[in-house]
């Protein structure tokens, strides 16, 4: 009888922009307040300027006041509902599915997370929820009606790193201080060699780094409605990701190599 655990490799995802066309309050969350995208991301940005606050918390602060100023309900109930109409890339729903059978015919046992600057809420919401070990991301602390009142939990570009330590570690608990600690690494349970990140932007780049540095591999992914950005070939160029590749979840984005530069 073979009782050796079978190899784990991690998939981390980003999600907005990543996993979904677009930033996850785009899907009603922002045309409910009458206001434009670039209306509810400048705002943001003039929090963060006048406050020195990072624009993550920034969000999180003006979605609550926002909702606020316009009398309308803003629960954990109804960022999960939020959740439903967020839409994904064409391929995403069955995405999932398809590569863990791939990693079943290969003896390996695929995990996936997400590690992303949205909402978890919202995450939590939509279809593919259940596909994730751990959803990564920005929540908030709630009253007794459920409604938000401060940021739990905020996750930027740096703070990204500490989630794919807590995996390579098995420390998966948000709060377990015991990441920090030294960990022999044949004691971890997923080596980096095995996580495999796959994002959009720069808020992605730490964790990118971070990731092949240590022996694993970054994607960077972008809309195959849009330009590929000269950034991606200069992250291939800095040896901050190993592969960049349209967003088609419809075949395997892990089939692709990196075109000649």
């Amino acid at each position: 009888m073979n009782n050796q655990k079978p190899t784990i490799i991690a998939l981390c995802y980003d999600f907005d922009k990543t996993l979904s066309p677009d930033n996850m309050q785009a899907f009603g969350f922002i045309q409910k307040l009458g206001i434009t995208q670039d209306e509810f991301w400048t705002e943001t940005a003039k929090i963060s300027n006048k406050h020195f606050c990072d624009s993550v918390n920034s969000y999180m602060y003006y979605m609550i006041q926002a909702y606020k100023e316009h009398l309308f309900e803003l629960t954990k109930k109804t960022l999960i509902d939020g959740g439903k109409d967020v839409e994904l890339f064409e391929g995403v729903g069955t995405w999932f599915k398809r590569i863990n059978e791939f990693g079943e015919k290969l003896g390996v046992k695929i995990e996936h997370y997400v590690i992303s600057s949205g909402l978890t809420s919202m995450i939590e919401g939509t279809s593919i929820a259940k596909e994730f070990k751990r959803i990564y991301a920005c929540e908030f602390i709630y009253n007794e009606k459920e409604e938000p009142i401060w940021p739990s939990q905020a996750v930027n570009y740096t703070t990204k790193t500490q989630f794919l330590y807590r995996i390579n570690k098995g420390l998966l608990d948000v709060i377990d201080k015991a990441v920090n600690y030294p960990m022999e690494k044949k004691l971890r349970p997923i080596p980096f060699s095995n996580i495999v990140y796959i994002g959009d932007s720069e808020s992605d780049i730490p964790a990118m780094r971070l990731t092949v540095k240590n022996g694993g591999h970054a994607i960077g992914v972008y809309n195959p409605d849009h330009a590929r950005p000269n950034q991606l070939l200069e992250l291939v160029r800095d040896n901050r990701i190993n592969f960049y590749a349209l967003h088609r979840f419809v075949t395997s984005i892990f089939a692709r190599s990196v075109p000649d530069l």
